[in-house]
C-alpha cells in the first residue's frame, strides 16, 4: 500500500524503514508531435540530442528515438491541446534493475497490462509506463549522476 494515500505525513515516510523491489530511472518520455522532421531538428540543433533509434523509413519516420531521452511519435493530425490538459505524452520508459520485482510490485497498485506486453501497465488515472529491463549496475550508476552539480 502506498504510505502517502493513507495519510502518512511525509516526516514519518522518511523516517520509516523500507526498501523497495527495485531501483528505476526515467529512460525516454515519448511525446505526440504533428511534425516529426521539426522536432528532430529542434532536438538536434538546439539540444544536441542526436539520433538513437528510428522506426520506419528515415525519411518518413513513425518515431524517432534521441540519445537523451526523447522519443517521438508522428501524428500529423495531433492538435496540441491546452497547455492545462493532457494529450502530450504518450507513456514514460523506465528502467529498472529488477523487471520481475517491479512487475510483482506493481501487481496490489491496481494497474492494468496493456496490450503491448506484460511490461507495459497502465496507471489508474491513465498514465502507461514501459518498465525494461536495464543492464546490471545500469540504474545505480544512472542515479549516481547529480544533475545540479555544475
Amino acid at each position: 500500500m502506498n504510505p502517502i494515500s493513507n495519510g502518512t505525513s511525509q516526516e514519518a515516510l522518511m523516517n520509516t524503514p523500507f526498501t523497495p523491489p527495485t531501483r528505476a530511472y526515467v529512460e525516454h518520455v515519448a511525446v505526440r508531435v504533428k511534425d516529426i522532421h521539426w522536432h528532430i531538428r529542434f532536438f538536434y540543433e538546439v539540444l544536441g540530442m542526436d539520433v538513437r533509434e528510428i522506426d520506419g523509413p528515415i525519411e518518413d519516420p513513425r518515431q524517432y528515438w534521441t540519445l537523451g531521452g526523447m522519443q517521438l511519435m508522428a501524428c500529423p493530425d495531433f492538435e496540441a491541446p491546452p497547455s492545462n490538459d493532457a494529450g502530450w505524452l504518450a507513456h514514460l520508459g523506465v528502467m529498472v534493475d529488477d523487471l520481475e520485482a517491479a512487475l510483482q510490485a506493481a501487481q496490489p497498485w491496481g494497474v492494468k497490462t496493456l496490450p503491448q506486453g506484460r511490461n507495459w501497465l497502465q496507471l489508474p488515472d491513465g498514465l502507461a509506463v514501459e518498465l525494461i529491463q536495464a543492464a546490471p549496475g545500469t540504474v545505480a550508476q544512472a542515479l549516481s549522476i547529480n544533475p545540479r552539480v555544475q
